[in-house]
């Protein structure tokens, strides 16, 4: 396992970087070790910020985040979501009788935080950030396994079953709704 550690508006020392490679160390039992784990450490006043992106060879992209006042609580909080998420994608595969070869999803590639304006008839719309990411196709109960692990509400994704571009999202009731392009 690659362990990319970066701060924003910190300088991270060797107590921080070796707490962050100790506790994520223990996630190899699940990842192959090529993997890449990219970790962003950020801190706002007395706010710190941990984020991690668990890259693998072949599998789902997972993902965790924590703010605390605490920076090694956040860490502790960030390695709980990742162990728990990691110990739910391995049961759901041996659940449905699957290898991690069967989904295969590419990095999102994050372009640099920039502010794009729409300024039209007094309408002020600023899109704060712009991922781009592979669609691959797979069928929507794969998009929803996919958009539970990145813990994000929706996953766009080239539906399977249309050879659309569909988006699979989270009801408010705990369901999951679909999406289609026509």
């Amino acid at each position: 396992m690659n362990i990319i550690i970066s701060g924003k508006q910190m300088d991270l020392t060797d107590g921080i970087k070796n707490a962050i490679e100790e506790k994520l160390g223990r996630l190899d039992f699940y990842l192959h070790p090529a993997t890449d784990v990219k970790v962003t450490v950020s801190a706002k006043k007395s706010r710190q910020k941990v984020e991690v992106t668990i890259i693998p060879i072949s599998g789902p992209i997972i993902r965790a985040e924590d703010i605390e006042e605490n920076l090694y609580a956040a860490i502790d909080v960030v390695y709980d979501k990742l162990n728990k998420q990691l110990r739910k994608y391995k049961k759901r595969l041996q659940d449905r009788h699957q290898s991690n070869e069967s989904i295969r999803f590419d990095a999102i590639e994050d372009i640099e935080e920039s502010d794009y304006s729409l300024n039209e008839d007094n309408l002020d719309i600023v899109i704060e950030r712009t991922k781009r990411f592979g669609v691959k196709p797979m069928s929507p109960e794969e998009a929803v396994l996919q958009m539970d692990l990145s813990e994000h509400d929706f996953y766009m994704f080239k539906n399977s079953n249309s050879d659309g571009i569909s988006i699979v999202y989270r009801r408010k009731n705990g369901g999951y709704g679909l999406i289609e392009s026509e």
